[in-house]
């Protein structure tokens, strides 16, 4: 670890101010401090905590079938009330259900008009799947490949919709 100086970086990642001791470790509080520019030295670490966040958000029994139902919809998305009344939740419910989801990135909220379309995160879907299945099959290439959604699909017409209701 490195005191004095112009400051710098120690082992560990942690910036360090100059020290007020003349070049030398001082025993007083202060001489380690964080930068915003430094984050985790793991950025791994940080992958992780996404990845468990997202499968937090998802191991609630609403939260996933809002989630299926916003997969279902592709990238259009749906509109909040449509959500409520296709999954019967209650909208003060419904909302802290989303708020979940969209926070652990999920999700994805767009105003439009007065309404909200909420539609589904298909990157962190498939990042999610990628972090799950990353060391399937020993690191060799798995057969059949593992599928990736690719949400270039067109939304349904209305015509379809009602059809399959």
């Amino acid at each position: 670890m490195k005191y004095g100086g112009d400051g710098g970086v120690d082992d560990t990642g942690v910036a360090l101010y100059q020290s007020p001791c003349g070049g030398k470790a001082c025993t007083g509080v202060g001489q380690r401090v964080l930068t915003s520019v430094l984050h985790f030295d793991d950025t791994r670490n940080m992958e992780t905590k996404d990845m468990i966040a997202a499968l937090a958000a998802l191991a609630q029994e609403s939260r996933l079938a809002i989630f299926r139902l916003l997969v279902e919809a592709g990238p259009a998305g749906m509109p909040v009330g449509a959500i409520a009344e296709k999954l019967g939740i209650a909208n003060a419910t419904l909302s802290f259900h989303l708020k979940e989801l969209t926070h652990a990135g999920l999700t994805v909220a767009t105003p439009q008009g007065r309404s909200i379309i909420y539609s589904a995160r298909f990157e962190t879907m498939n990042d999610l799947i990628s972090y799950l299945t990353e060391n399937c099959c020993a690191g060799s290439s798995c057969s059949p490949p593992i599928a990736v959604c690719a949400p270039d699909c067109a939304p349904k017409s209305a015509m379809t919709q009602r059809k399959n209701s």
